[in-house]
């Protein structure tokens, strides 16, 4: 689905911009949902080679918090995926067009954002913040990226950027991306795209 472009390093002031400047007091510092739709089939594949992966734990209203520690494990694991994990595409690596899987040295955007999730829920933060969530990048083709939900607003981890930005900073079209409420629904970010709102991933 897509590869990895490392561009521009993050300022140092960044957090505190983002934290209390004029982002943090518009009423849009979570993203819209709009109905359940289909989960993406490389996600529903993953969940039945990860049952444990995509277990029900999550709650609606949970939000990690923004702090200055916070801030800085979601920068450090950005950019360590970045760094760690080399571009490649799935029919390089696995002789298919699609699949999502734990990168080792190598993967595509799904990859990076499974392996940073990972990472996080490794440093205390909660499953049901940590959203996988499809877009339409710049030139209308898909791609994927973690999008972490906190009480400061959606802010997005992106194997194409080594700068965290709020979700509505990116410049992408959002798709659909994974429910608080349990990972293996999905939920549209665009009238365009809401769908049966009975789909769970696995089941359908």
């Amino acid at each position: 689905m897509c590869l990895a472009v490392i561009a521009t390093a993050l300022p140092a002031h960044a957090y505190n911009q983002q934290k209390t400047g004029n982002l943090t007091m518009s009423a849009d510092i979570h993203a819209p949902e709009f109905g359940v739709t289909l989960p993406p089939i490389g996600y529903v594949q993953f969940c039945a080679r990860y049952k444990t992966e995509c277990r029900n734990v999550g709650s609606q209203n949970t939000q990690a918090e923004l702090s200055n520690k916070s801030w800085a494990q979601m920068v450090e694991v950005n950019n360590f995926v970045n760094d760690k994990i080399a571009p490649a595409t799935d029919m390089d690596l696995y002789g298919t067009v699609e699949r999502w899987d734990y990168p080792s040295i190598a993967g595509d955007c799904e990859d990076y954002v499974l392996m940073k999730k990972r990472y996080l829920e490794g440093l205390g933060f909660a499953p049901e913040a940590l959203l996988i969530t499809v877009v339409f990048d710049e030139n209308g083709d898909g791609h994927a990226v973690l999008m972490v939900r906190t009480d400061g607003g959606d802010f997005v981890l992106d194997n194409r950027r080594r700068t965290v930005l709020r979700w509505s900073e990116t410049g992408y079209e959002y798709l659909k991306r994974q429910s608080q409420t349990n990972p293996r629904i999905w939920v549209s970010m665009s009238t365009r795209y809401a769908k049966d709102r009975n789909t769970i991933a696995g089941a359908n």
